[in-house]
């Protein structure tokens, strides 16, 4: 599955008021410009309209309606293609002039419509972002576009290089988990960033650090608590459905087996908090509760086996609502 993420930086013109955790807000005024580039019948719903399985508004924001699952497959609702990352301050009032730095990760050929997204984030930064004051939102521009080391765009020049090749995300054999492979563009990367402290030769221990709010269900609820078989079942579901759904398929994996291994996995350390966070929906026109879990969490046990799909969660993201940047985690040996 081809992933990319981009680094997009934006200077302040005017001062704008945001909220402390901005991803729902940076989501909301994503959707908005991009349909303003992109939608060629803007007065027709997508669901009624012939372009939907082509248009890239509708892949990205309203997946369901444009991507057929093949026959078979488990995904019943097919995941969006995208991230957004937010900052990771949670500075409030920003001047002008001030910079605010978000990330959107990509999967799949979506990657392809990059310069689309360039241009969705210009006209962001005309619609403008935040709380109104004076009756005016705060105004930004596009200084510049990243993908790691490389400059895809400058204001400066105004030029767009798509010479930053998007990674290919794969699963590898458990058994090679530290052995380097060859990515898009020829460069080699180690797929596993973990090297875990054997514990009194019962496996491993490692720290998982829920750096945004995770949202995870269980049994049709919403948990409060993480137990290693509820992540490895929310892991399993998030690789299924992208593979599935934005690369080649589902991996052929034994995930009986692994849950029933994760069962065996023990929490040694529980750091865990819940975290309320409301966002508006204008779609819904009402204030929606999003709690999640925040914190960490130290697993012991056998774990060899599940650090590529763990490692794969860390670029992905995790849970419910990941679009808004919800379910970012990070992983680190605890030995």
């Amino acid at each position: 599955m081809l992933y990319g993420r981009y680094q997009f930086t934006c200077r302040m013109e005017t001062g704008a008021i945001l909220p402390a955790y901005k991803g729902s807000t940076l989501r909301g005024v994503f959707g908005h410009a991009l349909k303003r580039v992109v939608c060629a019948l803007r007065r027709q719903e997508c669901k009624t309209c012939i372009l939907k399985k082509r248009c890239i508004y509708p892949i990205v924001f309203e997946t369901p309606l444009a991507v057929d699952m093949p026959e078979g497959s488990r995904v019943s609702h097919p995941p969006h293609p995208f991230v957004i990352e937010p900052p990771d301050t949670e500075q409030m009032e920003y001047r002008p002039g001030e910079t605010l730095t978000c990330r959107l990760v990509l999967f799949g050929e979506v990657n392809n419509n990059l310069p689309y997204f360039v241009y969705a984030f210009q006209q962001m930064g005309r619609i403008g972002i935040g709380k109104r004051v004076n009756g005016k939102r705060g105004r930004f521009v596009l200084e510049e576009v990243r993908n790691g080391r490389k400059v895809l765009y400058s204001e400066k020049d105004g030029k767009l290089d798509l010479a930053g090749d998007p990674e290919d995300l794969t699963l590898v054999d458990p058994d090679a988990v530290n052995a380097p492979r060859t990515v898009a563009g020829g460069r080699k990367e180690t797929l596993s960033a973990v090297a875990p402290a054997a514990v009194d030769g019962n496996g491993m221990k490692i720290r998982v650090a829920l750096q945004t709010p995770l949202r995870v269900k269980f049994e049709n609820e919403i948990k409060a608590d993480l137990p290693f078989h509820v992540l490895a079942r929310a892991m399993l579901r998030r690789m299924s459905s992208l593979c599935n759904t934005w690369g080649h398929g589902e991996p052929d994996l034994d995930y009986r087996g692994l849950i029933r291994r994760a069962g065996h996995v023990r929490v040694i350390e529980n750091r865990l908090r819940w975290f309320d966070w409301r966002r508006y929906s204008n779609r819904q026109e009402r204030r929606m509760f999003m709690g999640g879990m925040l914190g960490s969490i130290v697993y012991a046990g056998n774990l060899g086996e599940f650090l590529p799909l763990l490692d794969f969660c860390e670029k992905v993201h995790l849970g419910k609502n990941t679009s808004f940047g919800l379910g970012k985690i990070r992983v680190r040996d605890a030995g």
